[in-house]
């Protein structure tokens, strides 16, 4: 990927810059959803898709709160 189809390759981030463009993705994410073209609506899709995978390839064991999984939902209803 480069900066003219949709920014930095996620892999070429370094984990300070990977978070902040994920911090930024979601933070938009509303907004485009909203309002934006379908082409930047696709672009959006795209970017954040590739940002997430990345995080999860690097944090493969992350932490999962239970309260974030269907059991954990279901026992809060």
């Amino acid at each position: 990927m480069s900066p003219n189809d949709g920014g930095v390759d996620p892999v070429d981030l370094d984990e300070r810059q990977l978070l902040h463009e994920l911090e930024t993705v979601h933070r938009t994410r509303h907004e485009t959803l909203l309002h934006g073209s379908p082409s930047a609506l696709e672009a959006h899709t795209t970017r954040m898709t590739a940002l997430e995978a990345e995080y999860l390839r690097r944090h493969p064991h992350r932490d999962v709160l239970a309260g974030r999984t269907r059991e954990g939902a279901r026992e809060r209803s």
